[in-house]
């Protein structure tokens, strides 16, 4: 389209599609298809065989996807990414790409509830150890690293605690031992860039900013192309050695003549071809739409989430606001570093009245949907230590950030006198 460099607000509404070459349509058909004719048996083979790329199943890819990948790769500035059923589906597919049983990947603790659940429990059971530490010491992952540490993992602006990740301090140590650090970047499309900072792999939950108006689920991976995966061969098994599932293809070398996209390569043909996780095109339909206007969402998320921070922290009966904004030494200088194009619609707050003020105002909200999501366009109410992060045992919800009485809010698109007007009644009749 052009060689200069587009900005966000273009990218999202311009790459990977331009028009349909037959009809002239602008807007991106879904293609809801099973799967797609060959040229001829060569055509198949070479498809099969990975000498060129194209569709053969919409289990393993489709056309409408296809355009949602390139959009968000475009954004991120990486090489390639994959989009699978659920922002789940990323984090396992991202972790399980580079380890296998007897492995282990070093997290920090400020993560989602259900990625905290998958890596203590469900990857376990799959022997694949996860071991915590806190992120905001850097060191904390070097120390906890052995010979068969494949990834780290954390998240830019983590769900609920809102302490922004070190990542580039993170990647830098990483990155002379042969591991990639992978951030769920879920909380800040367009406000954080990590590969910028060294990430090597970044997800999404689509479901929450990017789809933005909670219709459809969905997630990605991202791959950055900046990660040497063959200098380190014993460190990086799965992609270095032959694999029995893919016709002995090393993936390190088969990605070459298609570009620096092995890590996301293998996770389409082994990963996405044999567990199934499978976005439908429909919701990448939906996604698309939403894309397009995430440029626009994302400056009045942060508006207004700014303007509520300042209305609780004028109100006695609130005890502590959570959000990078009232962070003090080197929380708000990692927050100023890795937010730079703002600092999110997500904050949290504890009344003096403890959980059962929080209960009292969770029922007494209006205009706020109670809901377990984020990144709708619509403000979202939900009180985690009951709901997103029950399954955790209590002093693991106390180093992810839960309290008992904290109550977490995503704000909105709505004006911000109605948004206020909702919270101000509530609080009240909350009875502090």
């Amino acid at each position: 389209m052009t060689d200069r460099k587009l900005h966000p607000e273009t990218l999202a509404l311009h790459a990977g599609w331009r028009a349909d070459p037959q009809t002239g349509a602008v807007a991106p058909p879904i293609y809801q298809t099973t799967s797609y004719q060959f040229d001829d048996a060569d055509h198949a083979a070479r498809l099969f065989a990975l000498e060129e790329l194209g569709n053969i199943y919409t289990r393993i890819g489709n056309p409408t996807t296809d355009i949602l990948e390139q959009r968000i790769a475009a954004l991120e500035g990486g090489a390639a990414a994959l989009a699978v059923a659920s922002g789940q589906a990323a984090s396992a597919y991202a972790v399980q790409n580079l380890a296998r049983a007897g492995d282990n990947i070093v997290s920090g603790t400020d993560l989602y509830g259900g990625t905290y659940n998958l890596f203590a429990n469900t990857l376990k059971d799959q022997g694949i150890e996860t071991r915590f530490v806190d992120p905001a010491d850097p060191d904390a992952f070097v120390r906890a690293s052995d010979d068969r540490t494949r990834a780290w993992y954390a998240e830019t602006l983590p769900n609920p605690k809102l302490v922004v990740c070190p990542i580039g301090e993170i990647a830098a140590l990483g990155r002379p031992m042969g591991i990639p650090l992978i951030v769920d970047n879920t909380a800040a499309p367009l406000l954080a860039r990590p590969f910028d900072h060294g990430a090597a792999i970044v997800v999404y939950s689509t479901t929450k900013y990017i789809g933005g108006h909670g219709t459809s689920i969905g997630g990605m991976i991202v791959d950055g192309g900046n990660f040497d995966w063959e200098a380190f061969p014993e460190r990086h098994p799965t992609l270095n050695t032959p694999d029995a599932s893919y016709h002995g293809a090393v993936w390190s070398q088969a990605a070459k003549p298609l570009g620096p996209i092995a890590y996301v390569l293998r996770a389409r043909t082994v990963l996405l071809r044999d567990l199934g996780a499978a976005l439908s095109p429909f919701n990448a339909f939906q996604l698309l739409q939403g894309l397009e206007t995430l440029p626009l969402r994302m400056p009045r998320h942060c508006d207004n989430a700014m303007k509520v921070v300042a209305f609780l922290n004028g109100r006695a009966d609130v005890t502590r606001v959570i959000h990078p904004s009232v962070q003090t030494g080197i929380q708000a200088e990692r927050a100023a570093k890795y937010l730079s194009g703002g600092l999110g619609g997500l904050l949290g707050f504890e009344l003096a009245g403890g959980r059962d003020a929080g209960r009292r105002f969770i029922d007494a909200l209006q205009l706020f949907y109670h809901v377990a999501n984020i990144g709708d366009a619509r403000s979202l109410a939900i009180h985690p230590a009951s709901t997103t992060h029950s399954q955790m045992a209590e002093a693991d919800q106390v180093k992810a950030g839960v309290s008992p009485g904290y109550v977490r809010l995503s704000i909105g698109l709505e004006h911000i006198d109605d948004i206020l007007a909702d919270l101000e009644q509530a609080l009240d009749k909350a009875g502090v």
